[in-house]
């Protein structure tokens, strides 16, 4: 059976497309070394536009109004510049209301493309451009440490890590965010109260990387401009050995966090890397594996959330759970020595 991979992995080599939701402007050149927030590309998703009733703005008829019209077609213009005229004793003018591009002029009509903010794409980790995609954007590789969640609210950001956790269950609390942390990606525990999320937001710190957060807070950290990555899910669960131990053994580094989206189709998740210089043969990561007897899980549902474990044998067709329901299981036992019977639905491979 296809397993699900979640990575937590101390050294490897990481191949990121980052690319544009529709066809614009590539930013960067093939070779180029790129920090986490370089902008890859940029296009304009959603431009609006003005129709400028040329004729009526001069009080001229359409027959004479293309004579008094002073810009062209894809001129690029400033609001308040002159579009056309003067005409008449008044010395009457159209003027731009708005900065932009021309795109249609004539029969006394003027439409406009206003200039807006155009949607950038960021590189989401320091590394090297590997290869271009024209139009699009780019592919980024790095290697160094990275850990896996399952839910970011959007961001990216970049800055030294500051580990506020000292046991996997801790609760990250207002008294842990200290004005120290302003400019830093803090490393926290458990986020229930929307007010540790507002004392976060008076600093503001660089990132959170949570392990675990209560669903209710859902609509404050999605607003907050600041990423935030949650290693586990929602609730009140400790955060798996693997990614403590590593994260909290990279205290004081520079750490890129891009809190993105979870995909289930393309394996995207949001994640936290460090880079790291480069002294062996480093290999990428597997987006996939089989389900097999001596490999690292961790349990992704109750009762055993967030627990890491040894996959000790695969059960032979569909086995009866005590629940009555009837799956593929495996034994798996954890790291606390238990061994117990789990669906593999509920297991992803830990590399």
């Amino acid at each position: 059976m296809l397993a699900p991979v979640v990575h937590v992995l101390p050294m490897t080599r990481i191949r990121r497309h980052r690319l544009l939701p529709i066809t614009g402007k590539v930013l960067v050149r093939k070779g180029q070394t790129v920090s986490a927030l370089e902008v890859i590309g940029e296009a304009n998703q959603n431009p609006k536009h003005a129709l400028l009733d040329i004729a009526r703005g001069l009080g001229v008829s359409l027959d004479d109004v293309d004579q008094h019209i002073q810009r062209n077609s894809g001129d690029v213009i400033s609001e308040g510049d002159i579009l056309a005229g003067p005409v008449g004793w008044g010395k009457r003018v159209v003027r731009a209301p708005c900065s932009g591009k021309i795109i249609l002029s004539g029969r006394g009509k003027m439409l406009l493309e206003k200039e807006n903010p155009p949607q950038q794409v960021l590189a989401g980790l320091p590394g090297e451009v590997i290869s271009l995609i024209p139009g699009r954007g780019a592919v980024v590789e790095s290697v160094g440490a990275l850990v896996q969640g399952v839910w970011g609210n959007g961001r990216i950001g970049v800055g030294l890590l500051r580990v506020q956790i000292k046991k996997v269950e801790d609760i990250l609390s207002v008294e842990k965010l200290d004005i120290d942390l302003r400019g830093s990606v803090v490393f926290g525990g458990y986020c229930g109260d929307e007010q540790v999320l507002r004392a976060a937001a008076d600093l503001p710190p660089k990132g959170l990387v949570l392990s675990s957060m209560s669903s209710t807070l859902l609509p404050m950290a999605l607003e907050l401009p600041f990423p935030i990555v949650v290693i586990e899910g929602f609730g009140l669960l400790p955060i798996n050995s693997a990614a403590f131990n590593l994260l909290v053994t990279s205290d004081r580094r520079e750490i890129a966090i891009n809190a993105e989206e979870s995909d289930v189709y393309t394996g995207q998740r949001p994640e936290a890397f460090i880079s790291l210089p480069v002294n062996q043969m480093v290999h990428e990561p597997k987006d996939a594996a089989i389900f097999s007897p001596g490999q690292k899980v961790r349990v992704i549902r109750a009762p055993y959330q967030a627990q890491i474990g040894t996959l000790m044998s695969l059960k032979s067709g569909l086995d009866i759970l005590p629940n009555g329901i009837k799956t593929k299981a495996a034994e798996v036992e954890l790291e606390s020595s238990i061994r117990v019977k789990l669906p593999l639905a509920n297991l992803e491979v830990l590399e």
